[in-house]
């Protein structure tokens, strides 16, 4: 393979598909979960979906199947992931808490909102929530959510990206969220 063909040492790099914005970089049952954005059906950027790699020390990746797949209902933009270790959001069970995938979905409308995926299999195979977009501001760019535990609650950081502002919300169960500030 000629040097500039081959993969880089320690960094992660699809073998196929365009790559963008790291997502849900999570801890699970002793492996890394790298979610990235990116075209499963191109070089070039599209379709945008949820590539995964995993490791189990941050050096060497394995690239799995496409995470999230774009189609006629949503893409899916920037986001974060969480283990649902108490299963608050009730997607999984008290003995098989749910990875929990918190993501912008860009709809057809043009709305950005964020919606909830979640795995059952420790990060294999992922089915989005029936009752998605969970937060819907009616906004074209409000995105790029991070959320995290935070004693009893979880806190999402979103943005509205043409106002330049910082959104906070918190929900008891990943699904209900209410606004605390800008």
């Amino acid at each position: 393979m000629p040097l500039s063909m081959q993969p880089p040492r320690y960094h992660f790099a699809p073998a196929r598909t365009w790559a963008s914005d790291p997502n849900g970089l999570i801890w699970h049952q002793g492996v890394w979960h790298l979610f990235f954005q990116c075209n499963p059906e191109g070089i070039h950027w599209g379709n945008m979906s949820w590539g995964h790699a995993t490791s189990a020390d941050l050096i060497t990746w394995h690239e799995q199947p496409i995470a999230l797949r774009a189609d006629d209902r949503e893409e899916f933009f920037s986001g974060s992931c969480v283990f649902d270790a108490q299963n608050t959001s009730g997607l999984g069970t008290a003995e098989s808490p749910a990875l929990v995938a918190i993501y912008t979905a860009n709809l057809p409308t043009r709305v950005q909102a964020q919606s909830l995926a979640y795995s059952l299999d420790a990060g294999r195979t992922w089915r989005r929530y029936s009752g998605n977009p969970v937060l819907d501001r009616g906004s074209a760019n409000f995105r790029d959510p991070k959320v995290f535990r935070h004693h009893d609650s979880w806190v999402m950081v979103a943005v509205e990206a043409e106002q330049q502002t910082v959104v906070l919300y918190r929900s008891s169960d990943l699904i209900s969220w209410t606004y605390l500030s800008s």
